[in-house]
């Protein structure tokens, strides 16, 4: 254990999302210090395909890391965690990347997660109805690794699958660089690579599984490819930095590192375990079991946990320790949502106007459609805002269903457009768009408490838990308040207490969370929009039953 009043008491956490790494250094209540960040670069292809490159990944968290670091004595930074997209990095025999992709490239070795290659690899696992499957919501997702592992031995045998001694899941990918000790995360194994956890003490890969989908070479060397040694969250991995590690960082060699997480699970572990009474709550009310965290950014998730395991159709999980040690995780998620809304707004006629008249402004394009929204509202006192899109209709499926219809295959729907190019036009299309991400959460919530899940507040983070739109429209929704927290970061504090879990300073990783994730504004919702939010939500399982119905005619036999 960490003597404190001997230390300043400062971590930090490296967050690599979809487009950029970012870093902070925090102090031991959870402050942010410093912060960095850097973008990261994305290949995209036909098909969804989407890849990226660990080296340029690294070399990016590097100059994060010295930018965060200037000026500060490396001897103050007491320990360092990791999160990351749950992607699929590829590593040859003497630790070089090499190609996932059709181009040949080595520096493309990075299968994005949001990357839809692997469909036909997907249903062909879940055609095995393999009892593995049971915790992954009943079905496989194409987002997950091995039907990824499937497509590569398929269709990049010589390039890559006979080359390969290591696959990755980023996080881990990010200790190993740092440490150089082989080990994996517990949250990754488990929740993106059927690996088997329970409170019985059960931790192992399924041998069955992998020969069933062709993947049996992987058991050689105790799965020395995907990993052969599992640790939990924010154990302490090796020695700590290496000297190579430590020189990259600007860091001292020997500094703790702690075991990996996902990026959305670690902004579970941000705000879960945050202190409500500061916000006039009873923490004795609102049990981490009653809370939601929702992590929007890019995509969400929607990360709900228990003490029993909860199987929820269409929902991930559950997952044991994955996320907080010693409780069950479901984890539901949209495909997109922050990606969504970006690609409605650049889409539009009105963008160009809309960019033009936001930067005359000052303000975000997300914040100019507000207060137009806010103006549009204002000319109709008898209409609250939400009602401006009582005939605009839409199901934000436009990169399949991740939950909790699990069905990759479907489509984005939009019903009531007309031939207005208007700027009016478009913020009423972004309104609508931001309650559709809004009633998909509502929809996995629906599922999460069919199954058992008793949900009495969401706890939001991420990008989009900084946008007033989409936390109000939330609130209404759900009909749940909304706790946002104490730093807006929530995702770079739990990969921080990673870190302070690692280096000793908290005896467990729920005793950093409390300590290090604090609650801030609560967003309540309003109940003159109940009802037409409930009408609303009946239009939004209506069209996702439309389009199966359209798509069972056109599968029709002429």
């Amino acid at each position: 254990m960490v003597d404190r009043k001997a230390s300043a008491g400062l971590f930090i956490g490296v967050d690599v999302g979809t487009a950029s790494v970012r870093t902070a250094v925090v102090n031991n209540t959870g402050t942010m210090v410093r912060t960095a960040s850097r973008p990261i670069r994305i290949w995209q292809s036909e098909g969804d395909i989407y890849e990226q490159s660990s080296e340029n990944i690294w070399s990016e968290c590097c100059a994060a890391m010295n930018e965060a670091m200037e000026g500060l004595d490396a001897s103050l930074i007491k320990g360092i965690g990791f999160d990351a997209t749950c992607s699929l990095v590829a590593m040859d025999t003497n630790f070089q990347p090499i190609t996932v992709s059709k181009s040949g490239d080595n520096q493309r070795n990075i299968v994005m997660w949001m990357d839809h290659r692997a469909s036909e690899q997907a249903a062909e696992i879940n055609l095995t109805k393999h009892d593995v499957l049971r915790y992954v919501g009943g079905t496989i997702s194409l987002e997950m690794q091995p039907p990824k592992l499937l497509w590569l031995k398929q269709n990049l045998k010589a390039k890559c699958w006979d080359r390969a001694a290591h696959f990755f899941d980023l996080p881990d990918y990010l200790t190993w660089r740092a440490t150089g000790t082989l080990s994996r995360s517990l949250c990754s194994v488990v929740c993106k690579w059927t690996y088997q956890a329970d409170q019985n003490g059960r931790t192992e890969w399924s041998d069955s599984f992998w020969e069933e989908i062709g993947l049996g070479d992987l058991k050689e060397n105790n799965y020395a490819k995907i990993g052969a040694t599992v640790l939990s969250p924010g154990e302490p991995v090796g020695s700590g930095l290496t000297n190579q590690a430590a020189a990259e960082l600007g860091l001292l060699p020997g500094t703790p590192v702690g075991t990996s997480i996902i990026d959305a699970h670690a902004g579970g572990l941000g705000v879960l375990g945050a202190d409500v009474s500061c916000c006039g709550m009873s923490n004795d009310d609102v049990t981490m079991t009653s809370r939601l965290a929702l992590i929007s950014g890019t995509s969400s998730c929607h990360m709900a946990i228990s003490n029993e395991p909860t199987f929820v159709p269409g929902v991930w999980g559950p997952y044991y320790s994955a996320m907080v040690p010693g409780y069950w995780l479901n984890e539901g998620g949209q495909s997109v949502s922050g990606k969504l809304i970006d690609h409605v707004i650049e889409s539009h006629p009105a963008n160009q106007t809309l960019k033009t008249e936001a930067e005359n402004n000052g303000v975000t394009v997300y914040q100019h459609l507000f207060n137009l929204l806010e103006i549009m509202s204002a000319s109709q006192p008898t209409v609250s805002m939400a009602e401006l899109t009582r005939d605009l209709h839409i199901w934000p499926d436009f990169h399949g269903n991740r939950s909790p219809l699990a069905d990759s295959s479907l489509k984005g729907m939009i019903s009531g457009q007309s031939l207005s190019t208007s700027i009016s036009d478009l913020a009423v299309l972004y309104l609508a768009t931001v309650q559709a991400i809004a009633h998909g959460t509502r929809h996995i919530i629906s599922s999460m408490e069919g199954a058992g899940h008793r949900i009495s507040m969401v706890f939001a983070c991420g990008g989009l838990s900084k946008n007033q739109l989409f936390i109000q429209t939330h609130a209404d929704v759900t009909g749940l308040p909304i706790v946002l927290p104490k730093e807006s970061e929530s995702v770079l504090i739990g990969a921080s207490l990673l870190g302070a879990r690692a280096s000793g300073w908290f005896p467990t990783v729920q005793d950093a969370m409390k300590s290090m994730g604090g609650a801030g504004d609560v967003i309540h919702p309003d109940p003159k929009t109940k009802q037409f939010h409930d009408r609303k939500h009946r239009v939004f399982l209506k069209m996702v039953d439309d389009q199966r119905g359209y798509r069972s005619i056109m599968e029709e036999p002429h």
